[in-house]
């Protein structure tokens, strides 16, 4: 994967993209909403993405979704190199926000910026890989290696059912772009890149009260609710720098006038370092009720390995860093919090980069965008890593 001389000619980075056309592909993906937890939803978003790689020459194949989740989508397109150790492309379309986001979150442009569900996380990024893919082939221009697209449906929850798939596919590649979001630097539309991400753990908790009538017996009962909030007052205390613990999703209780019996949450544990995840497990399964009338069980969820780059990463990372230049743009790169399906295939030694997506923010709120004129030196980056690395 060594980098072309500066003066070489690379035409991938002179492929006409226009904002306008771009973002006229994008809005039919933004608003067939594709909530993690609603299958069918993420399925229908699957079967759109499926029909655009295969008008492109792809061959598809969908793998059945499982664990209640939708299903994917892995596009392979032809090469003269055959099966050869290629790119893999790796994305996912789920997204954190219900059906019925669009009619709060509208797809619409505004002030240089472009809203909608899922737009920066990562379904705009995903569909500039494809207009990269779809650009290079108008063009003539081969990719420097086979290359496979995989479009998985979990990523938001921890990727659950698709972990084993992504690595098995991962190991069959030289080479694992990622394209979620960009990293800010300043106003730059080209921004920076990713290319480590810190460990994450999730965990499920339970509480276990006695029940009782609250009007009549309140007294009598222990509370599974109040126990949470003291465990969830606990968790978020032990947050330093080395790790952070937050809680982020709570049940508890059926009715108002009875004490609860039971309450679930799901917490959540990051840190830059292993040593410093796996302290942060142990701490977590070690926690304890804080009476002898009342339960706490703590279950390990799903765990994103630390991806910490290496001499490969950084190649990579140099490669990018010099296309970059020849568009015009100095690009950083960093190690991120918040986990990707980038940190299964770092973590298994295959050179990824990651970050490739478009530049915006509110990424999981009502406030979701794109920069718009992060659109074309993305994509332009995109097509001119296929072409090279």
């Amino acid at each position: 994967m060594d980098a072309l001389p500066a003066n070489a000619a690379l035409p991938a980075l002179d492929l006409p993209f226009e904002t306008d056309t771009i973002l006229s592909r994008l809005r039919p993906w933004v608003e067939c909403e594709s909530p993690t937890f609603d299958a069918a939803a993420v399925d229908r978003m699957m079967d759109l993405a499926a029909r655009d790689l295969a008008m492109l020459g792809a061959r598809i194949e969908r793998i059945p979704g499982r664990m209640g989740f939708g299903g994917c989508v892995r596009a392979r397109f032809p090469h003269p190199a055959g099966d050869a150790p290629g790119i893999l492309i790796l994305a996912h379309l789920d997204t954190v926000h219900p059906v019925g986001t669009l009619k709060v979150l509208p797809f619409r442009r505004e002030d240089g910026r472009c809203y909608g569900p899922g737009i920066c996380d990562m379904k705009g990024g995903t569909l500039l890989a494809v207009e990269a893919i779809r650009e290079l082939a108008r063009a003539g221009i081969p990719t420097s290696r086979p290359v496979t697209v995989l479009l998985t449906p979990d990523e938001e929850v921890g990727t659950p059912s698709t972990r084993d798939l992504i690595e098995a596919e991962a190991a069959r590649h030289a080479v694992v772009l990622v394209p979620e979001p960009g990293r800010p630097e300043g106003d730059s539309p080209m921004g920076g890149l990713v290319t480590g991400r810190y460990a994450i753990a999730r965990f499920n908790l339970r509480t276990t009260g006695r029940p009782s009538h609250a009007g009549a017996k309140l007294s009598d009962g222990r509370s599974a609710i109040r126990e949470m909030c003291r465990q969830i007052l606990a968790i978020e205390s032990m947050t330093t720098e080395a790790a952070t613990y937050s809680v982020g999703v709570i049940h508890g209780g059926q009715w108002v006038n009875c004490v609860a019996t039971h309450c679930d949450a799901e917490a959540l544990s990051m840190a830059k370092r292993q040593a410093d995840l796996d302290d942060a497990v142990t701490k977590m399964l070690a926690l304890a009720a804080s009476a002898p009338d009342v339960a706490l069980e703590v279950r390990r969820g799903v765990t994103r390995p630390v991806w910490e780059p290496d001499a490969a990463v950084m190649a990579l990372y140099e490669q990018a860093r010099t296309l970059g230049a020849r568009l015009g743009f100095s690009m950083g790169h960093e190690s991120a919090g918040g986990g990707s399906d980038g940190n299964f295939t770092g973590a298994m030694g295959i050179p990824t980069l990651d970050g490739l997506g478009v530049l915006g923010a509110g990424y999981h709120t009502l406030g979701e965008y794109i920069r718009e004129d992060s659109l074309v030196p993305r994509a332009k980056l995109l097509a001119g890593l296929l072409a090279q690395v």
